[in-house]
């Protein structure tokens, strides 16, 4: 949203929060209360959901407080999907279950980018979970050598879809070098045109941890793409390219509506 001296520049509108698109998911790597503070005062309007990341949330010591600070800003918290990985390769899905609940959370993301998890098994689980909490399913491996066929992912996010997900994840990593990008940091152009041409891009979060994946995403799918996986210090610049006001994405956003109109 604009300053408190008014739309002068005529933005494009975006939808206040909840918002069910244009979701910008935040990554906390280790976040203080002090930084989650600092975030919300500044770009608080711009946070959709937080993610603790990969087990983060299981050596925190301040823990309770963070959510709790989080909470007060109305904002969705998440383990990442690696947690969810370790409780299920050590059988302790039901204790994770527990553990979410007893803090509050009200959102899982559940992913298998490490380890070996039947499909079978894991639509069952995102079945089970989403009957008490709000699932982000996963699709794609942390493993940048490993490379899944365009029709891989679609049907693994159809199935994710129609098992009670809430969104599904094209997997990115934090740092853009696996899933839907080359271990170079390139992205996958053919991959994603394949996943949307199929895909609602309403329903999927796009990891994009890097200012060029951002751009390319609101270049070609306007303001209101779902964007995953952004660092705190990145909320306030991907809002700038969302409205064009970044020279990334100011002729894109901002000035498509003013092009001159083609003679008849």
């Amino acid at each position: 949203m604009p300053s408190s001296n008014g739309d002068w520049l005529d933005v494009p509108r975006r939808a206040p929060k909840p918002r069910t698109a244009g979701l910008t998911h935040v990554i906390d790597k280790g976040l203080s209360l002090f930084e989650i503070q600092g975030l919300f005062d500044t770009a608080g309007e711009y946070v959709d959901i937080v993610k603790l990341g990969w087990g983060t949330s299981y050596v925190t010591n301040n823990l309770e407080k963070k959510i709790a600070l989080l909470r007060s800003f109305d904002v969705p918290v998440v383990c990442g999907g690696t947690l969810f990985e370790a409780a299920y390769a050590r059988d302790r899905v039901d204790e994770y279950r527990a553990w979410l609940a007893e803090h509050g959370f009200t959102h899982v993301e559940i992913s298998d980018g490490t380890i070996e998890l039947p499909r079978e098994r894991k639509l069952e689980l995102i079945a089970d979970l989403a009957r008490d909490f709000t699932v982000l399913s996963e699709v794609g491996s942390k493993d940048a050598e490993v490379v899944f066929a365009p029709y891989q992912w679609v049907e693994w996010m159809r199935e994710e879809l129609d098992a009670g997900a809430w969104k599904v994840i094209t997997e990115g990593r934090e740092g853009g070098t696996a899933g839907i990008f080359r271990p170079t940091g390139e992205m996958r152009t053919g991959l994603i045109d394949e996943i949307v041409h199929a895909i609602d891009p309403a329903d999927i979060i796009f990891e994009a941890p890097t200012k060029a994946s951002q751009a390319y995403f609101v270049r070609g799918f306007g303001p209101d793409v779902n964007l995953g996986n952004i660092p705190p210090d990145e909320v306030i610049p991907l809002e700038t390219l969302r409205l064009g006001l970044r020279a990334d994405t100011l002729k894109e956003v901002l000035l498509r509506e003013r092009e001159a109109p083609v003679a008849d």
